[in-house]
């Protein structure tokens, strides 16, 4: 079917084509959803199970196991990780890759079938195993709520109003509150009273359970009506509670509780969170939208809402943006806009200064074409426009417009042979139709490896696969439609003597010519120089560094802080103030939040926030400018070390992309905790050593806590009646207290603490010992001596991790200045690995390391696949071996410019660098096809070989120059983003070198296979200057 003569023969149909692909395009941009990273779900769940009062170790036998046990049956397991600590086991559930977010339900609700089902086999005391599956939600709008001055009350009531307001917007999903300041209602008990007046701590916990509970009370009739009873809770105020009255078994006494004890409001001993926005307490709130929405639309309704609801808060209640997602994308999604502005102007400006501005134009036209029907099938394929389906049409730009040049190129030509449009149009789309499809499929095959991978990468990058193939498909059926029909209006068919006009005649032509034969007549000599090249570029390829995934361009960074293990957390606050001041008092600084005792809410899909800790402190820095960063953590490090040594303060950037922990990880298992910590100690001592230039070296297991253990004397326990519980309980009284019931107040719970009143000047040592302990049996209380031999102090491992159920310990260490993991690992690694290991102890290795492998090894499963249906088109396009064995033998050769660039730029190889190296193969075999293409062409035609291979590559000169100079150019406005930025170096660099090979090495190749040997001297200028190939039909560059 002759498409060309069908497009502009019915000119409506094509211009119905080219409105759809506009309005559509136009449709597309206004309601395509916009993100920031792609939509990836964080496979992962924690489960939670507290069992109060028991050790670590007590923890890990009777409850991880069990539930490790149990969780470890699914077949859906990629990775089962777990702590357990004092009084709580938390256990974390990584799913194969494979799964992805619709499936993650369904294997969420059999995780929880397998923990409810172990539930029967835990031991008494245990608390019901909880599964925290949205632990993967990202609240990508996030804020702090202040209020100085106010009650906690105050706080707590507001923050409730403000969540249930945000509820109502429409495209909202979740919003987490973290922080809220708790209030607890302490009695202060005289415990000489208690015990002079024989009232037990059971006695208190009846009365006040009794007297606030909801009681159900029947109904009765009067008449013809039901009237139902109800008694009011005792108090209507928490100071109510004092007047309760207790009375004693067997006895008419009755004691108030005011007798013996005083009440006061407080807060807890140990709160959860503990958090501070600029030097202020603050209450954080994220937000996150529901899948498929656009978050810049949610994200702007947010933020009205939020000015509404501050606009109606008393003075001094303020709300303040931490991070907000919707203006992170509006900035990028706007930037990119501007780039690709600039791309398509870059392209039609070299277009116009090659091939005239008509050219110019109809190619421009095509390209937005394109670049707006891509946008269409985006939104019907609800493809989110996000940070990497933006890259990919970044990247696409320079491969799009090869079709089109290809055509009208050939289009031009034909006319100024003094061809008609039709015929110019026809002829050249039947010749190159085809060798273009094929050169496309083999461009779009090239990305398959990445976008179809079944790992978390696969999931990350989908979208850019997705983009690359639409769009790329949607430039070739725009190049044989609209470019005929737009050559037709705007190109002219030459006229007067055509038999002198020769379109090759100019002076890039002739110098290309002249070089060309050169290298044919030498043709071992290039090839030799080529594979000399090549060989040397390979060798130095040795010296580039290598990342994973660059860091962010967003002004923020972290600060972690670690105090030595079992520090309190009010402690820990107290250096985070210090340490606020610190920072806020550098004018470099915009804003600081500080957490004390556990990480933030999950604001942004890259940030991995760190388990609850009392001794562990977290402060989110944003900078006015991301350039100060580096300087700043180097300085504030230097600060923090000087004022707090005993503490570990680690600093971090936000990285893109998955992949979290330290970058260079040593992971000691076995079953011993002396022998793990002992050979972390040796790790960490070469982590240390000044040589090895590491920075930030920890172990997760923390330091050892002490613990104070009483000693039980069985026998005089008897004989006083005396249990093990009765003690526990004294003891619980003497320190933070014994919870004896709740308050309620509204919808808030508010529990009533009864501790002893403590005298001033009093340690903790001193009111334990002169404790006394209430025995049941008798109805009296015993001293606290004698049931207790004495107490004893031990240090304990407070928390143990696991990993895939053996235990392991971690030691972790962050690079220095600039350094890549890569080349730190290789300096320690041997180091490391010389460490004697007793026998059932191993190493192994994690951190950027293991990610690395693990998204190469899951490309590497891939690739063959993908380059397999390269390798089957390039064979079938020719129908021979040779001339694919011509192509596939320069793919290795384009990694001489990658090198050159990457070396000469400084510039990490890093994964986005490994896409741009792919796309880099798929546009040099599509210009290699296109070339070789054309030499057969003109073979059948029955010109001489050797005249054929000259001819043909100099009427694909300009095809070839001109999209390789399109893309170049095209990528340069993304050398100032640093996530594009590894790409963009290896794709101009690359491509600059690949251009040079398909037009030298090509030919020369060509040359040695297929034997021609260039004629004797005489004939040669004569055949040369015939004019040149009588079909071009140019071919695409890539």
């Amino acid at each position: 079917m002759d498409i060309a003569r069908y497009s502009i023969e019915k000119p409506v149909n094509t211009w119905m084509i080219v409105i759809m692909a506009l309005l559509g395009g136009l449709w597309g941009l206004t309601t395509v959803g916009r993100l920031e990273d792609p939509a990836f779900t964080i496979k992962q769940a924690q489960v939670i199970t507290s069992y109060p009062g028991a050790t670590a170790a007590e923890v890990e036998n009777e409850v991880t196991e069990n539930l490790e046990t149990a969780i470890q049956q699914m077949p859906q397991l990629d990775l089962i990780t777990s702590v357990s600590e004092p009084g709580l086991s938390r256990i974390s559930v990584e799913i194969k890759p494979t799964y992805d977010g619709t499936e993650l339900p369904q294997v969420w609700d059999e995780l929880r079938r397998k923990v409810n089902d172990e539930v029967r086999n835990l031991p008494a005391g245990v608390g019901t195993p909880l599964v925290y599956d949205d632990f993967g939600d990202v609240y990508g709008l996030f804020y702090a709520f202040t209020a100085d001055g106010y009650t906690n009350r105050d706080i707590r009531e507001t923050v409730k109003r403000i969540r249930r307001e945000l509820l109502t917007v429409t495209g909202v999903g979740k919003v987490e509150v973290a922080g809220e300041p708790e209030d607890v209602i302490y009695l202060n008990v005289d415990q000489d009273k208690m015990a002079g007046l024989g009232i037990s701590m059971s006695d208190i916990i009846g009365v006040l359970d009794a007297e606030n509970r909801i009681q159900t009370n029947g109904s009765g009739i009067s008449g013809q009506k039901r009237i139902r009873l109800m008694t009011a809770s005792a108090f209507d105020d928490f100071r109510g509670i004092q007047d309760l009255v207790i009375g004693r078994p067997g006895s008419t006494a009755m004691i108030r509780l005011s007798d013996i004890a005083t009440l006061e409001l407080g807060e807890p001993e140990r709160p959860n969170r503990l958090i501070r926005h600029d030097g202020h307490e603050a209450v954080t709130i994220g937000v996150s939208q529901i899948d498929g929405t656009n978050i810049v639309e949610v994200g702007e309704r947010v933020i009205d809402k939020l000015a509404e609801i501050e606009a109606q808060l008393p003075v001094g209640m303020q709300i303040h943006p931490i991070y907000e997602q919707n203006l992170v994308v509006d900035e990028s999604v706007n930037g990119f806009i501007l780039n690709l502005g600039a791309s398509v102007v870059i392209v039609i400006g070299v277009l116009a200064l090659f091939m005239g501005w008509r050219a110019a134009i109809v190619v421009g036209t095509v390209l937005l074409l394109t670049v707006m029907a891509t946008v269409l099938f985006m939104r019907i394929f609800a493809i989110e426009m996000e940070r990497i389906s933006l890259g990919a049409l970044i990247i696409a730009m320079g491969m799009l417009v090869d079709n089109a040049i290809v055509v009208a190129e050939g289009m031009m030509i034909n006319m100024q042979r003094g061809q008609k449009a039709i015929d110019a149009a026809s002829k050249v789309v039947a010749q190159t139709m085809w060798p273009l499809l094929g050169a496309t499929v083999i461009g779009i095959m090239a990305f398959s490896g990445i976008g179809l991978s079944p790992d978390a990468t696969g999931e990350f990058l989908f979208s850019l696969f997705a983009v690359i193939g639409i769009s790329l498909l949607l430039s070739w059926v725009f190049a044989i439609t609209v470019t005929p029909l737009f050559g037709k209006y705007f190109f002219k068919t030459a006229t007067g003597n055509l038999e002198d006009h020769d379109p090759y005649k100019g002076i890039l032509y002739a110098l290309y010519r002249g070089f060309l034969i050169g290298s044919l007549h030498a043709r071992l000599l290039t090839v030799v120089a080529l594979v000399g090249v090549t060989v040397a570029c390979v060798m130095a390829f040795g010296n580039v560094k290598q990342a994973f995934f660059p860091d962010s361009n967003t002004p923020i960074f972290y600060v972690h802080y670690w105090a030595p293990q079992g520090t309190d957390i009010r402690a820990t606050e107290a250096d985070l103030k210090e340490m606020e001041k610190i920072v806020l008092g550098d004018e470099r600084v915009q804003t600081v939040t500080t957490f004390a005792g556990g990480g933030a809410t999950r604001f942004m899909l890259t940030y991995a926030p760190e388990d609850a800790n009392p001794a562990y402190g977290h402060m989110i820095i944003r900078t006015k400018s991301r350039d100060t960063i580096d300087m700043l953590a180097l300085e504030l490090r230097e600060q923090f070390a000087e004022r707090f040594p005993d503490a570990q303060i680690i600093t971090k950037r936000l990285v893109f992309g998955p992949g979290g922990g330290a970058k260079i990880e040593a992971r000691f298992s076995g079953p011993d905790a002396n022998v793990l910590k002992r050979l972390g100690d040796e790790a960490q001592a070469i982590f240390s050593l000044p040589d090895n230039r590491l920075a930030d070296v920890n172990t997760d297991w923390r330091q050892r806590e002490l613990v104070v253990r009483p000693i039980f004397d069985e026998d005089r326990a008897r004989i006083s009646g005396v249990t093990r519980e009765e003690l526990s309980v004294a003891l619980q009284f003497a320190t933070e207290g014994v919870r004896v019931g709740s308050y309620r107040d509204v919808d808030d719970s508010i529990p009533i603490v009864a501790r002893k009143l403590g005298q001033d000047g009093i340690s903790v040592n001193e009111s334990v010992s002169d404790s006394l302990v209430w025995s049941s049996s008798q109805r009296r209380y015993v001293p606290v001596e004698q049931v207790v031999r004495e107490f004893i102090m031990e240090p304990q491992d407070p928390l143990i991790h696991r990993r895939d159920r053996v235990r392991t310990l971690t030691v972790k260490a962050e690079t220095t200045a600039g350094e890549t993991a890569s080349a730190a690992l290789a300096r320690v690694r041997p180091q490391i690995e010389a460490i004697t290991l007793p026998p059932g102890y191993a190493l192994e290795w994690g951190g950027e390391y293991e990610s690395t492998n693990d998204a190469q090894a899951s490309l590497g499963a891939q690739l063959p696949l993908g380059f397999l249906v390269m390798l089957i088109i390039s064979i079938l396009l020719f129908g021979s071996v040779r001339q694919p064995l011509i192509i596939w033998l320069m793919v290795p050769m384009s990694i001489n410019g990658v090198a050159i660039a990457l070396l000469a730029t400084d510039t990490p190889f890093g994964f986005m660098s490994l896409l741009g190296f792919l796309s880099l193969s798929g546009m040099l075999i599509k210009n290699a096809i296109v070339l070789l293409e054309e030499i057969d062409l003109l073979i059948r035609e029955g010109r001489e070989k050797y005249t054929a291979i000259v001819e043909a590559c100099v009427s694909r000169m300009r095809p070839v120059m001109l999209a390789a100079i399109t893309t170049i150019l095209g990528m340069a406005p993304l050398l100032s983003d640093a996530f594009f930025r590894g790409m963009a170096v290896t794709i101009m660099g690359g491509l600059a070198f690949a251009t040079v090979l398909t037009l030298i090495a090509a030919p020369v190749l060509y040359a040695l296979f297929f034997r021609v040997r260039p004629p004797k001297k005489n004939r040669e200028p004569k055949d040369t200057a015939r004019a040149a190939p009588g079909n071009a039909a140019p071919a695409p560059a890539e």
